[in-house]
């Protein structure tokens, strides 16, 4: 037995004793910050972030509305189609005889109203060249960056959208269209501020970004300029904090929000403004928001989101019953409020439809997972394809002995 299960159950014991203990001073936390977003000024909020540029320690959200705005659910079209594109991969093994990747996309779309249809698809593509296998700076040849690790899940992002794009092209014209991706529409590996953001060189930045992801939202803009098109990402169970960050900087009482200056000598929990310490954006809008009501709009001040141009990336927290969700959107659908509202509407009846989650991307996801069995076929394939060229299909010891073990 590799976990002893007894003593782990008195760990989590203990832990669950210290939340109930936290768990009235964490009420009060929230009841303050709820004041506090109710008396926050968006234009405040917004100079008081331009003053502090890099001093200020926290993500803060830029609202587009007063913050603690709640609007109610829009009408539903009686006919629209719900697409979404996700997507999964298989990283570089080393174990393995041959050095190669798999992504694999996994599409779905669902037409509602007077006729109904579905469609589902996946699409795998293996990664086995040298030119596939390393992202190169065209300024410098002998310059790469190998496809494996975080990097190839930023690639597999940028696909998933490109995939969404084709996928719109394909839907009925006359129909109200929403597309989906699951999980975050920014990049955040290629932010500054996220572990390792900083290792990457400019050119992957240069090929991903202008290369990949906001060539493939222009296709989708241009597409929505001649049809009814929304596109979004929806987030399960957020953990954000940015809306938590604008009030922050609403309740400091400095000139200048400059953390290390004004608080540098100060625990978590000294600081004037922690009020929202601990507080994630889901504790505030879970306690403001109805069901079925979304919040106001914020636009991400990350900055990678900086680097997105016209496709700078907005979000809602929106009530869908079970949970609260985040859903982001580039700035072009936020400021149409018909796109805006046909994703709201969108969101919500999937998420009925769901049970709380849209069937559209579960669905997708079940087009795009590769499953543990997927894996191991995948494994023995490698195999027999060097076999099968005459080829060493070798592996290492230490993977052997996870297949064959001795004492």
């Amino acid at each position: 037995m590799s976990l002893d299960l007894s003593r782990t159950l008195s760990q989590l014991q203990a832990m669950a004793s210290r939340m109930r203990g936290a768990r009235d001073d964490r009420a009060a936390r929230v009841r303050t910050s709820l004041d506090a977003l109710r008396s926050a000024q968006p234009a405040t909020i917004i100079d008081r972030a331009e003053k502090a540029e890099r001093r200020f320690a926290f993500l803060a959200a830029e609202p587009f509305e007063q913050p603690s705005a709640h609007h109610p659910a829009p009408p539903r079209p009686p006919d629209y189609c719900a697409l979404a594109v996700d997507g999964s991969h298989i990283d570089v093994d080393r174990h393995l005889p041959a050095r190669c990747a798999l992504i694999n996309l996994g599409g779905c779309a669902l037409i509602y109203g007077g006729h109904p249809s579905a469609r589902l698809w996946s699409s795998p593509h293996l990664y086995a060249t040298e030119e596939e296998l390393a992202l190169r700076d065209p300024d410098s040849p002998t310059r790469e960056e190998p496809l494996q690790g975080a990097l190839l899940g930023l690639v597999r992002a940028v696909e998933e959208v490109r995939a969404l794009a084709d996928a719109a092209q394909q839907a009925p014209a006359s129909l109200p269209t929403v597309a989906l991706v699951d999980g975050t529409l920014l990049l955040l590996e290629l932010s500054s501020g996220s572990p390792g953001g900083g290792g990457f060189p400019p050119f992957v930045r240069r090929q991903l970004l202008q290369g990949g992801l906001l060539p493939a939202l222009d296709a989708l803009r241009a597409l929505a300029q001649l049809r009814p098109l929304a596109v979004a990402s929806y987030i399960s169970m957020p953990n954000a904090t940015e809306v938590a960050g604008a009030l922050r900087l609403a309740l400091c009482p400095f000139p200048v929000a400059d953390c290390s200056a004004n608080c540098g000598d100060k625990r978590p929990g000294q600081r004037p403004c922690d009020a929202v310490h601990g507080l994630n954006d889901r504790a505030l809008f879970g306690e403001l928001l109805a069901p079925g009501e979304r919040s106001a709009l914020f636009r991400s001040r990350s900055s990678i989101a900086r680097e997105y141009g016209e496709h700078q990336v907005c979000f809602f927290y929106v009530n869908v019953g079970p949970e609260l969700a985040r859903v982001e959107m580039p700035e072009w659908v936020a400021r149409n409020t018909r796109l805006l509202d046909l994703v709201h509407a969108a969101v919500l009846d999937q998420c009925r439809r769901g049970g709380g989650y849209p069937p559209v991307l579960q669905e997708a996801h079940e087009q795009a997972v590769i499953s543990g069995a997927d894996r191991e076929e995948f494994r023995l394939l490698v195999h027999e394809a060097l076999e099968g060229e005459h080829l060493p299909a070798y592996t290492s010891e230490k993977e052997r002995s996870k297949r064959l073990r001795a004492v």
